[in-house]
């Protein structure tokens, strides 16, 4: 469970970073009320709702580009190891 626990926390912890620089790049442009859906309408959510919504949707692209990247970095004895074991 420890090399598990590492790994989440490998690519978890550089996501949210990435999520937190990004949300506030976004934001810095986008004015939250003056977003709409793709008909016209208004998404009818506080501003607080929609940072949220946002910093979690980018979370969740930036976790699965260090997963990926995680993946992509695997050495041979790692993809050859037994199943939850430590290599």
């Amino acid at each position: 469970m420890k090399h598990l626990a590492r790994r989440a926390a490998t690519i978890a912890w550089p996501a949210f970073l990435g999520a937190g620089t990004l949300e506030m790049t976004v934001f810095a442009f986008v004015d939250p009320t003056t977003l709409s859906l793709p008909g016209g309408e208004a998404l009818g959510l506080s501003p607080t709702a929609v940072y949220s919504l946002a910093f979690f949707v980018f979370w969740a692209a930036a976790a699965a580009a260090c997963a990926l990247t995680l993946l992509l970095a695997r050495g041979a004895d790692e993809l050859n190891a037994e199943p939850w074991t430590d290599p």
